[in-house]
């Protein structure tokens, strides 16, 4: 369950969260900046009614939030806190907190990738997102999307089809699921993957949360996909966001003759790159995730460190580890004793030079060395 002073900070920053983000990142810690008196915050340019409601315990918002937390897989992951996903942390806009309901808060840090696209999409858009969304799981990736129908629900279900997990970002809060529709496939996703808002239990689904959930999206991932989009999309803002923040973007393209291949075919013109085959997006993620992609937000003091080791010797190890029998993600984490992030990477890695091969069912199989 989240600490006492996460819940009041996140409760004084309900009106705006730019001027605290500054103060944690001054002072560290939500526990420091609930501790100072309120000369201290007023100093610190918070104004007394912030003040206020940082130092109040006893507000009914705070009691409906702890109601919450205390169901079964319920975070409140703060912007200080290590499981927070560094990615996201790099944004200055990142979210102060994000109120996370599952299991596995390792997947938060773990390489992403978002696909994106159309509520209405064609039959054969959906299936495209769901193909590739499996395909992609089953290599390791876990695939981020928005929970909404069409395209992000199909790619959800590829994802968890496929052996990996997926993460769905709400424009709501958790305890508020829209939609309705999908609501069956969030109870899945809560139970296998992670659902995530930095909107509080309560919040409804106002049109203008869904913009600051895009950014959450393309944030947290390595690069984003469209698959089906028109011109005028809100996946399209997902995609332009990922590019402002230096993200791989690619898009699949259609028939000239499909509106919702159109906001695809503006995306490759801008420099998207075109996919007509997984490979060409592996080929592109295939660097960054064995190179160092996580900077420091300003601020953090912590080490740096790559989602992937980059010493030979570490890839050896997890090879002998392998042995030549499949064996699933669980079981090599446990022989290796690496997380399921690093395993992911390092195994797209050995993929990729020939050395592992990905099996139905989430579990990989050590090839015979390739002769030089």
């Amino acid at each position: 369950m989240a600490s006492e002073p996460w819940l009041r900070l996140v409760h004084a920053a309900s009106s705006g969260g730019a001027h605290w983000r500054k103060l944690l990142r001054t002072k560290a810690s939500a526990e420091v900046l609930v501790g100072l008196s309120g000369s201290e915050l007023a100093a610190a340019g918070v104004t007394p009614g912030e003040a206020a409601r940082l130092h109040d315990a006893d507000a009914p918002e705070l009691e409906r939030w702890r109601r919450w937390l205390d169901g079964p897989d319920r975070h409140l992951v703060g912007l200080s806190d290590p499981r927070y996903p560094r990615l996201l942390k790099t944004l200055s806009d990142a979210p102060l907190a994000l109120w996370v309901h599952g299991r596995d808060l390792a997947l938060l840090d773990g390489p992403q990738l978002a696909i994106v696209g159309s509520r209405n999409p064609t039959h054969n858009g959906r299936d495209t997102a769901k193909q590739f969304a499996r395909y992609l799981s089953e290599r390791g990736l876990t695939i981020t999307s928005g929970l909404a129908t069409g395209i992000d629900g199909a790619s959800h279900e590829g994802a968890l089809d496929g052996g990996a997990s997926t993460v769905a970002v709400l424009g709501c809060g958790l305890d508020t699921l829209y939609p309705q529709s999908n609501a069956a496939l969030a109870q899945r996703i809560a139970a296998e993957g992670a659902l995530v808002s930095e909107f509080p239990p309560g919040t409804p689904p106002r049109p203008a949360n869904f913009p600051q959930r895009n950014r959450i999206i393309a944030g947290s991932s390595l690069g984003t996909l469209v698959v089906e989009a028109a011109r005028r999309s809100g996946s399209l803002i997902t995609a332009r966001l990922a590019a402002d923040y230096g993200r791989e973007v690619f898009a699949i393209p259609g028939s000239i003759h499909n509106p919702l291949a159109k906001g695809c075919h503006e995306l490759i013109r801008q420099g998207a790159k075109l996919v007509d085959d997984v490979a060409d997006i592996l080929v592109e993620l295939a660097p960054l995730l064995n190179t160092q992609i996580d900077a420091p937000a300003p601020g953090d003091t912590r080490e740096t460190e790559s989602f992937v080791f980059t010493k030979e010797a570490a890839y050896t190890d997890l090879l002998e580890a392998m042995g030549f029998d499949p064996v699933s993600l669980s079981s090599l984490a446990e022989r290796s004793g690496l997380t399921p992030a690093e395993l992911s990477s390092m195994l797209l890695i050995l993929e990729f030079e020939g050395l592992v091969e990905a099996l139905p069912g989430g579990r990989y199989a050590r090839l015979a060395m390739r002769n030089s």
